[in-house]
């Protein structure tokens, strides 16, 4: 039964954050909270004591450090990183189509679409 009342509750707080975020949708610093915190909802409500110690560990250290212009700039920089990945990786598919090796053009496309890929996530890190 206690159980139970703990699951419901840990249900009904993490819908409650859930129905709060949508209402008002928060950026930076206070973002990077909330998600440490639903975070750390799950893995309290499996019971994951490592997990738990960890994210408890970055919420402190979010609190203590975060700013909302530190982040910003750590996450443009991030940015500036992927492209210059995508730049590399287009490189290497134009040699890998100028030898006309068709197994490392698959290859490089394949690697260009990742670098494309974690390119579009920092960029979309950039408005949260």
């Amino acid at each position: 039964m206690k159980n139970t009342l703990i699951s419901l509750s840990i249900l009904f707080s993490a819908l409650t954050v859930t129905s709060v975020q949508a209402a008002n949708p928060a950026t930076g610093c206070a973002a990077k909270k909330q998600d440490i915190q639903q975070e750390l909802a799950m893995a309290r409500e499996h019971g994951n004591a490592a997990r738990i110690a960890g994210l408890e560990k970055a919420l402190r250290e979010t609190k203590a450090n975060c700013t909302d212009s530190g982040l910003l700039t750590a996450r443009q920089q991030k940015v500036a990183e992927k492209q210059l990945k995508v730049q590399e990786r287009e490189q290497d598919l134009r040699e890998a189509q100028a030898k006309g090796r068709g197994d490392k053009i698959e290859k490089q496309q394949r690697k260009l679409a990742d670098a494309r890929d974690e390119l579009k996530e920092a960029q979309d890190a950039l408005t949260q």
